[in-house]
């Protein structure tokens, strides 16, 4: 690649938009078929040709997701829903099975071709080998480490991907067979129920339907829980490997996630690409992340001999703010309006969050309705009439401390 890609994931065309807003080069999306999240809100049709339009707008790209393992049955329906793609022109596929993938090459030899981390790709031959199928860009298996990325960047000329933030899967580079076990919804197929996620307990043999909960604290434990992984840190490193896009997590989560996380890595990366010799790490970027609900931290695999699987003392979500509302517009003398997403009141503390890093706190002053009637609270979905601070612009978002 020319310059190092960041690849931020989109939801529905409002978290792409918010995506583009934040300083994504590329984004990734779902659509209604095929893909590996199917509870997100995965895009139609004209959904995507909307997409299209906004991404090549922007002069940013589009990939669509088509990563499932497809049975027998469902060869046909792919076959059309390439047909029915293939007007859109996207920037590419995201697949994992060859047979996918075969599909494309004979339906549309053009269409570039991304192999999804579920094909848990993990030496230079391999790549080479997909390189040869077709394949233009690998996102690696997320278990390498920074050595072995390293390795296979110098042994390959094909464009590399691998992850730098989001929530990691217990099981080997995603490919579950929990969720198909236990509740017959197939993670391979899209419908993953994360019974990773759930509290478990043991039942002695002799002692049958009696239970005895795993416990760490009063909250019991999550014996598969994963930490969240957040290599911001290390960009540099992953970069000089020959890692060329970096790839957030995240389709199913909130429009602020996506805000907040992905305008931290456009700062870290342009800090580097400004120049990569005095490139620092900013503890504000970190600060920042940790403003976003998360599990605990980790680095993966990326440094070997960690323990990337669980943590072991407190497996709740690090929640410290509330994504509050979205501006929707600003009139002169600071008045905006606000689209609530979470309640908040006149009087409390608020921080306003923008592209770029902008950020600025103040106090809620008196809110009123779009017709002036005076509101005792912003409400979910509210159209809310409100001061805010200077250089606020359309997009910005508003979060408070969970404590208030």
């Amino acid at each position: 690649m020319l310059q190092p890609e960041l690849l931020a994931p989109a939801g529905d065309l409002e978290k792409l938009q918010t995506a583009l807003d934040y300083g994504a080069d590329a984004v990734y999306a779902g659509g209604e078929q095929f893909g590996l999240r199917a509870p997100a809100g995965n895009f139609t049709l004209q959904d995507l040709g909307r997409a299209r339009e906004m991404t090549s707008t922007r002069g940013k790209r589009l990939y669509l997701t088509l990563n499932a393992y497809l049975r027998p049955g469902e060869i046909e329906s792919l076959c059309a829903y390439l047909e029915a793609l293939r007007p859109l022109d996207l920037d590419a596929y995201i697949v994992s099975d060859p047979g996918v993938l075969a599909q494309v090459r004979r339906l549309d030899p053009q269409r570039p071709i991304h192999l999804s981390t579920q094909a848990n790709t993990t030496n230079a031959s391999a790549v080479r080998f997909w390189q040869e199928s077709g394949v233009s860009r690998v996102n690696l298996a997320r278990e390498l480490t920074l050595e072995e990325i390293r390795d296979i960047g110098s042994g390959c000329d094909v464009e590399l991907e691998a992850f730098v933030h989001g929530a990691l899967c217990v099981a080997y580079s995603g490919r579950c067979l929990l969720s198909a076990a236990l509740t017959g919804r197939s993670a391979n197929q899209g419908a993953c129920a994360q019974p990773c996620r759930w509290k478990y307990g043991l039942m002695e043999e002799t002692r049958p339907g009696e239970y005895f909960p795993v416990e760490e604290d009063g909250r019991g434990t999550y014996l598969m829980n994963s930490r969240d992984l957040c290599l911001v840190e290390y960009l540099p490193e992953l970069l000089a490997a020959g890692v060329g896009s970096l790839k957030i997590e995240g389709r199913m989560k909130s429009r602020y996630y996506v805000a907040a996380v992905t305008r931290v890595y456009r700062a870290a990366l342009d800090a580097w690409l400004k120049d990569p010799d005095t490139w620092r790490f900013d503890p504000l970027w970190r600060e920042e992340l940790d403003k976003v609900s998360h599990r605990p931290y980790g680095t993966g695999f990326l440094f070997g001999g960690d323990d990337p699987q669980i943590h072991r003392r407190d497996s709740r979500y690090v929640r410290l703010y509330d994504f509050v509302g979205v501006v929707q517009s600003v009139a002169a003398g600071g008045k905006g309006v606000v689209q609530g997403r979470n309640r908040f009141f006149p009087g409390d503390s608020l921080e306003l969050i923008g592209p770029g890093m902008r950020g600025t706190g103040f106090h809620a002053g008196t809110l009123f309705s779009e017709n002036g009637e005076p509101l005792a609270a912003g409400q979910p979905n509210a159209r809310i009439v409100m001061d805010l601070p200077d250089g606020t612009q359309p997009g910005d978002l508003l979060r408070k401390t969970v404590l208030g």
